[in-house]
């Protein structure tokens, strides 16, 4: 997946998925006042969503989970086929643990509790559009301990064999991915570069047959590298 940062000063382009027209309302005020993000449409449900990210391009999908005619489970596998590929945070809340563990195997970047507060809104659209896993605190412990409970998918290699070709400093990156670290926190405890971060990052996907910097996480935590 390419990291879609502003590097040449553009604005962060999202989308806002939900049929909730006070939530699109709240989001839209709040990323209406971040510098650098621009919101490029709303969809009222996924079939929309899919037809305006076709359209509008964004490097971010806010989605809600529930909604009619497709819900945003549904949506995720035709907007991440799309190219560019968008990234996908499912907007969720409390007790929604199984529909999160679905998108994340469908390809989302993450998930956000809709009762986060505002800086958060920000950082994890920032994040999202830079690369970053998007994992809300408050339910990461949560779908970690399930995900590990379900245990590995048919036909992928123990967590040992996916790490055998992993340089050691790749596997303290994986342990700080496990951490739920950004490029940036990841970088700054490394006292490396960010763009070095983001090199070792696409080496261990690669390495470890991982989709997504979530899957590297829960590999992390399934080899043991959390301590």
């Amino acid at each position: 997946m390419t990291d879609r940062t502003d590097s040449a000063g553009a604005a962060i382009r999202v989308l806002l998925a939900d049929d909730e027209e006070m939530i699109r309302h709240g989001v839209r005020l709040i990323l209406r006042h971040a510098e650098g993000v621009e919101v490029v449409g709303e969809a009222v449900n996924g079939a929309e969503a899919v037809r305006l990210a076709a359209e509008h391009r964004p490097d971010v999908v806010l989605l809600d989970i529930r909604m009619p005619v497709l819900d945003g489970l549904a949506a995720v596998e035709p907007l991440t086929a799309l190219t560019p590929k968008p990234h996908v945070v499912m907007l969720t809340t409390f007790g929604e643990e199984e529909n999160v563990l679905r998108a994340l195997q469908s390809g989302a970047t993450g998930f956000l509790l809709k009762d986060e507060g505002p800086q958060e809104l920000i950082s994890a659209v920032r994040a999202a559009a830079a690369g970053d896993a998007v994992l809300s605190p408050g339910v990461t412990g949560t779908v970690i301990r399930r995900m590990l409970r379900g245990g590995a998918h048919p036909g992928t290699a123990p967590p040992d064999q996916r790490l055998a070709r992993l340089t050691d400093r790749e596997r303290q990156v994986l342990a700080m991915l496990g951490e739920g670290l950004s490029n940036l926190d990841i970088a700054k405890r490394l006292a490396i570069g960010v763009g070095t971060v983001k090199t070792h990052v696409r080496s261990i996907l690669e390495k470890t047959g991982s989709d997504s910097r979530v899957q590297a996480a829960l590999l992390a935590h399934q080899a043991g590298l959390m301590g």
